[in-house]
Order: C-alpha cells, then structure tokens, then sequence
C-alpha cells in the first residue's frame, strides 16, 4: 500500500478528534448503502465497509465543511468566493459520466457508478493551497488516478493528460461570460497524472461532493496551486503534445503549466512565502510543493523551477 507523508506535529489532530472521525469513516459506508448520501447512485452502490483510509495522511485537522463549501472558486457559477454555493445547485450530476481517449489502447466512456465500483476508494486528507495565497485541509474520498490510466493503457507516445470540464452554459451560467474560453482545460505530464498522490475525488467529509466544490468527480493534485485541481471533469484525453491550460492560456506570466506550490516564485498580484488558513487568524508559511517535497520532487529533477512555474 501507497504510504503518503506523515504531517508535522502542529498540524496533528487530537486523539479524541481522530477517533471520532475513524467511526465517521465506518458510518460513511452504511450510509452509502442506505442511500442517505443523496441522489448518487455512484456512492450508494458502494458496500459496507469499501470505502478505507490509509496509515499516513489522517492527521491533518480539516478545514470545517462549512467553510470548504462557501469559499470556492468555480467560475462556471460566479466569480466571487460564495456564487458556487449559490448557485451549484442547479447542475445535473446524474447520470454523469467521464470519456478517456486519445493515445490510449482501450479508449472508453465511464459511468460515474461504474468508476467507483470499479476502484477502491480512500479518504486522503490534504492540503490545498490557492494561487491567491489562501488554503484549507479536505478529507476527500476518492481513487487513484493511475488505477483509471492503466485502465486504458496509454501507449507509448503518450506524455500528456487533459481533463477538461462539463461545457454546459444553462447549468453553469458562468460560462456564458467571455473569462475563459469554455469549457475549462488543465493537464498534467503523464508522470505525475501517475502518481499515487494525484486522486479523482468524488466525495468529502464522508459525503458525496458537493456541486460547489467540483461535483460529481474531480481532479486533486494536493503539490500544485488548486488551480490545476479541475472539477466536474466530463473528458480526459491522453497526447503527446504538451497542452495550454485555461488559465495559462489568459494569463501565462501569472499561471504556469506546472504550478508547483512555491513560496520562491513571485506572483504579480499575490505574495506567495506565506499563506492564509481559512479559518485561521494570521499566516503560515508556505511549504515547498505545499509539504509534499519528499513525495514529489523527483519529478523535476533537473528542471529549474521558476523557468518552468
């Protein structure tokens, strides 16, 4: 089993914390089955007991769920922090499903419940670090992106992965305004869609995922600006070619391909050596790879990173 780093001793939850949230794991399974998740046939065919958390990772104290759900950046609804909240609520999640293709041997469209059923779900608590110098803790439930990708077998040539959004203007009245070019794009090089960090989220504090924050699936990459972390994810395609984020596309001295957590790349709008933990009073510092160094930097070895930011 894939271990992933223990927190320092600040960031450890208290015991009786820890414990409540152990028996809030055993009940989520249950509650799966009984149907109390909401209306995610995804989740509720889930069996007692398969959903699991792994030895490391747990010890983060969480964000609460109230502040996660109303400080949220998803511009598909709005551009202040609170419109996703507002105004979610009217997307479809089901039925959903997500399309891999391109330089894959076994291409394919997934239901949403068969993905799930398909892969052994984790709770995975992680930082998120915004580009705008704010972050949380979440408790995501999700899988393991490379259990999806050796799924399809990617074939030799492929070095890239996009995801890209649902594109649905009725739904997610954002994307009738000229911000981006809709619907959203990020990617990531192939190595580290494989990582077993990188996860497909589809829930949070023991629930499904709310609309607000990314619905019914998601992209979590906890070592890069939350940017990259693309929610509602409807296509991913696998390329050789390196591919233009959204973001990146608008914005390129501000938003990076990479977008690496790093407190010693400046940002034109936002001081990035610290950070604000919503919910929080004060600032912390900002860790390098957002506290995942030992983890990741093997990927970019070699590279210099405030070239490739």
């Amino acid at each position: 089993m894939y271990r992933y780093p223990r927190p320092p001793s600040s960031e450890i939850t208290p015991r009786h914390v820890f414990e409540q949230r152990r028996s809030l794991m055993k009940g989520m399974a249950a509650g799966m089955a009984l149907g109390s998740l909401g209306s995610s046939p995804a989740l509720m065919a889930r069996e007692l007991g398969s959903v699991t958390d792994t030895d490391f990772g747990q010890d983060l104290s969480p964000t609460p769920l109230e502040a996660i759900r109303g400080y949220s950046n998803f511009y598909e609804f709005g551009t202040a922090k609170e419109d996703p909240r507002q105004h979610a609520h009217q997307l479809r999640t089901d039925p959903w499903s997500v399309r891999v293709e391109g330089l894959v041997d076994k291409p394919g469209t997934f239901a949403l419940e068969d993905l799930i059923s398909r892969f052994q779900l984790e709770e995975r608590i992680y930082r998120l670090r915004c580009v705008e110098a704010w972050s949380m803790v979440i408790p995501w439930i999700g899988f393991e992106l490379r259990q999806l990708l050796k799924a399809v077998q990617p074939t030799s040539e492929a070095r890239f992965v996009v995801f890209e959004t649902l594109h649905d203007p009725e739904q997610m009245p954002g994307q009738k305004k000229d911000l981006l070019d809709w619907p959203y794009r990020e990617g990531l090089r192939l190595d580290e869609a494989m990582h077993p960090l990188t996860l497909m989220a589809v829930g949070l504090y023991g629930d499904t995922l709310p609309k607000e924050n990314g619905a019914p699936i998601r992209l979590v990459v906890p070592w890069k600006y939350g940017f990259k972390s693309i929610k509602s994810v409807v296509r991913i395609r696998l390329q050789k070619e390196q591919p233009t984020s959204s973001w990146q596309a608008v914005q390129p001295e501000e938003y990076g391909f990479y977008a690496n957590v790093n407190p010693n790349v400046k940002h034109p709008r936002w001081h990035q050596a610290t950070e604000r933990r919503v919910g929080e009073t004060g600032r912390r510092k900002t860790l390098m790879f957002n506290g995942y160094e030992s983890e990741v930097a093997d990927l970019y070895k070699g590279m210099d990173l405030e070239k490739h930011f």
